[in-house]
């Protein structure tokens, strides 16, 4: 699988190592500096954003990280073993969320494992749509080819 892909693969261990310094790495506990903090802190002056909270975009941005994973995944192993590229991105989620109880200045989190693990399941559905809209494409091309080269009736 890495030798036949290895661009998909360096880019893969690339993505994993943000992931990895983003989930792992030691982050002091109060966020108040961090870019999400500051953006709850700016849709918190318009009314019709007050109702999102820190918590929300914490989760929505957990979400996010995660799609490039269940793409990288299947494309990796294959859309067929599309369940294998999911099982291996809410493994890894499992055990990022198991490392973090380990580590003072992280807080492991049930629901990081609800919103990791449906970023991967959109990727995957994603990479899924896109190959076979791509099939979809291909077959017909196909169908045209054919069509062209037989004898025309009079």
């Amino acid at each position: 699988m890495f030798r036949r892909h290895p661009y998909l693969s360096a880019a893969t261990f690339g993505y994993l190592a943000v992931v990895a310094w983003l989930t792992l790495s030691p982050q002091a506990p109060d966020q108040r500096d961090g870019p999400l903090w500051q953006l709850a802190l700016y849709l918190d002056q318009f009314s019709a954003t007050q109702w999102l909270t820190f918590n929300d975009l914490e989760f929505v941005a957990n979400i996010g990280l995660f799609v490039p994973v269940g793409l990288f995944f299947v494309l990796l192993v294959g859309k067929r073993l599309w369940w294998l590229a999911l099982g291996l991105a809410i493994g890894l989620t499992v055990g990022i969320e198991w490392v973090q109880q380990f580590i003072p200045s992280r807080v492991s989190d049930a629901r990081d494992i609800l919103s990791n693990s449906l970023g991967a399941a959109i990727g995957v559905v994603f990479t899924l749509s896109v190959a076979a809209g791509r099939e979809r494409a291909r077959a017909a091309a196909r169908r045209r080819r054919r069509n062209d080269n037989l004898p025309q009736s009079r």
